[in-house]
């Protein structure tokens, strides 16, 4: 139970630190379209492919630290804020989920560096899909971390109750990140945003997503369910389907170190070129 929470406590500690530095991280602010986006980035001198983190519709990069931190070990790791959302800055009103994957299109090509492994979790997964599959050659794989919306319930309602049930499987110490992060939004752009997403279809953009994906779901979450889960990774032309047991919708943070290891796996075998090994 102390090692639990000791682990727990750490995950606060890396969420909640921007912008000051921890554990290799720094905060930068890079202007895209007229709006500063501000990104979280470990360091640069890592051996393996770039990763971009991408958070959810009413968070930020705060928890997905935890996840960029296990990341960072080995690749050079940076999880931007989206428009609006976290210490980026105010675009004005509430984007769709196409102005936000142009943001995040916007950001990657100013940032450089290349091609990315897109992770993201939740209405994240939708952003990256629409960007990928309208600019494929931003990415070279995309990990997507309980992929919302399930068509069988697309509304806003059905989607809030499934938070609910979700919420008490969490870490509780993700709960002040959340509620700063909601606080940073603003209520009217967390709520514009949900009707975006419901309205976003996934299902019908997963098959132009042609670089090799992972769809990974937490084993205990409502959020996304197995058949759903199934789906998705189906409808992928390269995709493959993980389950983290006993992991919550949010497994960026409660169950990073299972995601920073399945991740890792996933890229060992469809970026690493044949006979070179995974070093």
């Amino acid at each position: 139970m102390r090692g639990r929470w000791a682990r727990s406590r750490e995950r606060y500690a890396v969420a909640a630190a921007a912008p000051r530095p921890y554990r290799g991280f720094t905060s930068s602010w890079t202007t895209v379209g007229g709006v500063p986006l501000h990104a979280r980035a470990g360091p640069a001198d890592r051996p393996g492919p770039r990763l971009v983190l991408v958070h959810g519709l009413a968070v930020s990069h705060r928890y997905l630290m935890p996840t960029a931190v296990l990341l960072a070990d080995r690749h050079p790791v940076a999880a931007p804020d989206l428009p609006g959302f976290g210490l980026s800055g105010e675009p004005g009103r509430v984007l769709d989920t196409r102005a936000l994957a142009d943001a995040l299109g916007g950001w990657l090509e100013a940032t450089g560096g290349g091609p990315a492994v897109l992770l993201g979790n939740s209405y994240g997964c939708q952003v990256i899909v629409d960007l990928v599959a309208r600019r494929p050659a931003v990415a070279t794989a995309v990990v997507l971390a309980g992929p919302t919306v399930d068509p069988s319930a697309a509304g806003a309602l059905r989607q809030v109750l499934r938070w609910l049930r979700d919420a008490a499987r969490e870490d509780p110490t993700q709960a002040p990140v959340l509620l700063r992060d909601v606080r940073d939004a603003g209520v009217r752009r967390v709520v514009g945003t949900l009707r975006h997403s419901v309205r976003d279809r996934i299902e019908q953009k997963l098959p132009a997503v042609t670089v090799p994906g992972l769809v990974v779901r937490g084993g205990i979450e409502p959020i996304v369910p197995v058949r759903w889960a199934a789906q998705a990774a189906q409808l992928l032309p390269h995709g493959e389907l993980a389950e983290l047991p006993g992991v919550p919708h949010n497994s960026v943070y409660a169950g990073s170190a299972a995601l920073a290891g399945t991740v890792e796996g996933f890229l060992a075998r469809v970026l690493t070129p044949p006979g070179t090994g995974t070093g």
